[in-house]
């Protein structure tokens, strides 16, 4: 543990900054071509930590430092930053505007989605470790970038065991079988599945299943006499009814959670300690609804949309635009600390379809939809970093070493923020000349463009009341509505499976195997991780 007195690393110390800023850059660059041309984004996180150890074997005097693990954290954690900012925020907000035709709304948009993406940031750091959000929650990315870090420094046989689970992660990944593995195997899902809630990964797998076999079961049941469903899950609202009912009342849930009087249950007897107490977490989201209303209120004027809508209609954007940007952040944030997994993209249409119905211009609905899909992916990327780093500061075995680095940790997300916007702001012209696109902006101007009709909202409502119905049944540790309506989502039957195995695996060795299982875990997340990023930058460069 850290001597008391110890100052940590800071992230504004001159060689930890100038090499952050420069492998951020980078990061940012390669991760806007990888959305783009694949669709997807890498896991930053631990490709960020690979690089910083990297740098820490340089042989140069001047890079001996970055043996730190602190100083591996800090560089890792802008890096990360910048990838997600960038490829997740910034160029999928500004892409919206451009596949829905209005160019003049795109500085607008890319100041807006840097407000939103900044706000998230500081957003998490300031509710990380409370109830709601734990630091000894899951966060499975988070725990296998601390365990990279950490194997790399130690070496013996903990780096052997997770060089070891890295190669079969990455062979996993890679292994395709036509047409039972085109994908290969999901080599993160498994290792998520050691390491994360057991229930929310059942859940999270049985959601995956329902959403991938569905028409075969539709076909079943329609032999049985049960007509009328439909043939496929993806073409309907169904999973976003149900994440609806289940975000609700996750929201009341946490609501209870924040807002009961210490002692009000017996389980508050014997429950852990937190550094960030209940009032602190009510004071951090009610800033939090104050900064997203500021921000709100700043995209309606620099864009002009103001002057497109009456003044009750503007009073309601921004009303709407500021409760979705507050939701969307909780509710992904519930998803990656349990699973692994942020439905982004997801919950964001969900607001968006809800917004349809609510008679704001396209252009306006356009700007909302990139506003509130920029709050959600970078606080789910800090909320890994600061477990990553939670973990390396010794798990909170000295409070004042712990939040000075998270400190530390936050200040460096908050440059990459910046770093992602700048470069997006540098290089999306040439993304749009090129039609370089990431597929979902395509589907959010594709649905604003097709308008609302009472079917939709009907077949949302109908389906949130089985979504509240389970995460009612679950309670909030376990967010099974949640994840099912996550699995729903996620067109992946393959992944279910894997989850469904990994799960099994991990109830029978976890008594007596429990640092082999989350080692091996740590590894395959990473090796997937590799796999996966350095598999789609040589797509998206068209190098094979």
């Amino acid at each position: 543990m850290k001597d008391r007195m110890e100052p940590h690393v800071k992230a504004l110390e001159r060689e930890t900054l100038l090499v952050s800023i420069i492998v951020s850059v980078l990061s940012a660059v390669i991760c806007m071509q990888i959305i783009a041309r694949i669709g997807i984004t890498p896991n930053t996180s631990i490709i960020g930590a690979l690089l910083a150890m990297a740098i820490a074997r340089i042989p140069i005097a001047s890079m001996a430092k970055f043996r730190s693990l602190d100083r591996q954290n800090l560089v890792q954690t802008m890096t990360s930053a910048a990838g997600f900012g960038a490829a997740n925020c910034g160029l999928l907000a500004v892409c919206i505007l451009f596949a829905f035709g209005d160019v003049r709304q795109l500085i607008p948009m890319l100041v807006g989605s840097g407000i939103a993406t900044l706000i998230g940031m500081y957003f998490v750091y300031r509710v990380y470790d409370s109830e709601l959000f734990p630091a000894t929650g899951s966060w499975p990315p988070g725990v296998a970038t601390a365990q990279a870090l950490i194997a790399g420094d130690e070496g013996g046989r903990k780096g052997r065991l997770l060089f070891g689970g890295i190669l079969l992660g990455a062979a996993g990944a890679a292994l395709k079988i036509k047409p039972f593995l085109a994908a290969g195997l999901p080599m993160a899902g498994v290792g998520i599945a050691f390491i994360a809630n057991t229930f929310a990964m059942v859940a999270l797998a049985l959601g995956l299943l329902v959403r991938g076999y569905f028409p075969e079961i539709a076909s079943f049941l329609g032999g049985m006499g049960i007509t009328g469903l439909p043939a496929d899950l993806g073409k309907t609202y169904i999973p976003h009814g149900v994440m609806i009912g289940a975000g609700i009342v996750s929201l009341i849930q946490a609501v209870i959670i924040i807002t009961r009087k210490p002692g009000a249950t017996p389980a508050d007897a014997g429950r852990e300690t937190y550094s960030v107490s209940r009032e602190a977490t009510k004071k951090a989201i009610g800033m939090g609804f104050v900064l997203f209303l500021a921000g709100a209120a700043a995209l309606a004027l620099i864009s002009g949309a103001w002057s497109d809508m009456s003044a009750a209609t503007l009073t309601l954007w921004v009303a709407w635009s500021t409760i979705s940007a507050l939701v969307s952040p909780i509710l992904v944030g519930l998803c990656a600390m349990h699973s692994g997994w942020f439905p982004g993209f997801a919950i964001s249409i969900i607001f968006l379809s809800l917004g349809l119905f609510m008679g704001f211009p396209p252009v306006a609905l356009a700007l909302l939809t990139g506003y509130v899909a920029s709050t959600g992916p970078c606080f789910a990327d800090m909320g890994y970093d600061l477990k990553t780093g939670w973990i390396i500061r010794g798990r909170g075995a000295n409070p004042a070493y712990e939040l000075d680095g998270r400190r530390q940790q936050m200040i460096s997300e908050l440059i990459g923020g910046v770093i992602a916007m700048v470069v997006v702001g540098l290089l999306m012209n040439m993304h749009f000349q090129q039609n370089l696109i990431p597929p979902v902006s395509k589907v959010f101007a594709a649905t604003i463009k097709a308008g609302s009709h009472p079917d939709i909202l009907r077949e949302l409502m109908i389906w949130s009341v089985a979504g509240a119905a389970l995460q009612f049944a679950g309670g909030a540790k376990k967010a099974l509505g949640v994840l099912f309506a996550t699995g729903l989502l996620i067109k992946n039957p393959i992944y279910g499976i894997g989850l469904l195995a990994a799960v099994a695996i991990r109830l029978a060795f976890e008594k007596n195997h429990k640092e082999l299982l989350e080692l091996y875990g740590a590894g395959f997340i990473a090796g997937d991780g590799i796999y996966g990023f350095v598999n789609a930058l040589g797509r998206s460069f068209g190098w094979w």
